[in-house]
């Protein structure tokens, strides 16, 4: 199955070279490219796109409302959104996590680094560095601020077995499911599972809004180094 891209950037130099980037692999194409947040939503819509790089500062509509207007609309439910941005760690990445974004990548990001996205992302895993969910993203998550329902996140974790809540404890930790596995003792396939009941009853549209609820509920607390 083909994955395909759209490409939101105000920077036409930019996109072009994404878009040779992207368009040399056999598995994935852009099919629309945006200039503004408002554009990329309705390229997206139109072209049925599996995954949208979003650059997070466009004039206009930025990428964290058009990420917004993407993740609430039930049609672009399967759509998964990478934000680009030039600090791989600030305030702006962690509205776009909880605007719905599957991740981030910088901008000066290794060709290989974003082929990889695109595929992780369209995947429904999380693209998150282990620095950002034990970094500045984790403290910022857990402020408890009028943008952190903590108290309504925390109510919504009775739902989980324990073993739901073990296994969100890792994804946040930026495990992946193989290593989840592997420090449980217990198949992938279960991981798997337990991963998706626990989306399900949370609400959680992939991995990266796992990682959110975890910190935001307070049932991960962040960790300074």
């Amino acid at each position: 199955m083909t994955i395909r891209v759209v490409l939101a950037d105000d920077q036409a130099l930019l996109r072009s070279a994404f878009r040779v980037l992207v368009d040399s692999e056999p598995d994935m194409e852009v099919v629309g490219e945006a200039s503004d947040g408002a554009q990329a939503v309705t390229v997206t819509r139109d072209e049925r796109a599996d995954v949208v790089l979003m650059d997070i500062r466009m004039p206009g509509t930025d990428g964290l409302a058009a990420t917004r207007m993407i993740t609430a609309d039930p049609g672009l439910a399967h759509v998964r959104v990478v934000m680009l941005t030039t600090f791989e760690v600030d305030e702006y990445v962690v509205q776009s996590l909880r605007a719905g974004a599957s991740g981030f990548l910088g901008k000066g990001a290794e060709p290989e680094e974003l082929l990889n996205a695109i595929r992780i992302a369209a995947g429904g895993e999380a693209l998150l560095s282990p620095a950002a969910t034990k970094g500045l993203i984790a403290r910022f998550l857990a402020r408890g601020d009028d943008e952190a329902p903590g108290a309504a996140r925390s109510e919504r974790l009775g739902a989980l077995t324990g073993r739901e809540r073990e296994v969100l404890v890792q994804v946040a930790a930026g495990l992946s499911n193989d290593e989840i596995a592997e420090r449980l003792e217990v198949s992938p396939l279960t991981v798997k599972t337990h991963v998706n009941r626990a989306m399900a009853k949370l609400g959680a549209r992939d991995r990266a809004q796992l990682v959110v609820i975890a910190y935001e509920s307070g049932l991960v607390r962040p960790r300074v180094d």
